[in-house]
């Protein structure tokens, strides 16, 4: 299973596979035919709530992730197919965070590949 994270700003390559949106707003002044996303997933990206409180505060992703995790044990349909699309070629995590080591794309990455934590809802 090959998931791969890439801003939305960056420039899509073929090796990107399969390109998902995981971010509810659409990023700032990016043309859909350049963002060449192939799926819109805002239902799985943070509440507005837990996106507007963390405000990109890298001392807040801990407790950030931690929340997220819980909104996502809500979401397993949709995780689900998620991961049947990753096993069949490459799926590209898009997000427009500056930050590329502090979000939602990380923690969701994660859960793809490892599944949800004991714990986080069902």
């Amino acid at each position: 299973m090959e998931i791969r994270l890439k801003r939305a700003y960056e420039a899509a390559e073929p090796a990107d596979g399969y390109r998902v949106l995981i971010d509810r707003l659409w990023p700032r002044g990016l043309s859909r035919e350049r963002a060449a996303i192939d799926e819109w997933e805002k239902e799985l990206a943070p509440s507005t709530e837990l996106r507007q409180w963390f405000g990109h505060e890298p001392s807040r992703f801990p407790e950030f992730r931690r929340r997220y995790l819980e909104e996502l044990g809500e979401r397993r349909l949709l995780l689900a197919g998620l991961r049947r699309r990753a096993r069949e070629g490459p799926l590209t995590l898009v997000y427009a965070a500056r930050d590329t080591d502090h979000n939602d794309a990380i923690v969701l990455a994660e859960v793809l590949k490892r599944g949800l934590p004991r714990g986080a809802r069902s």
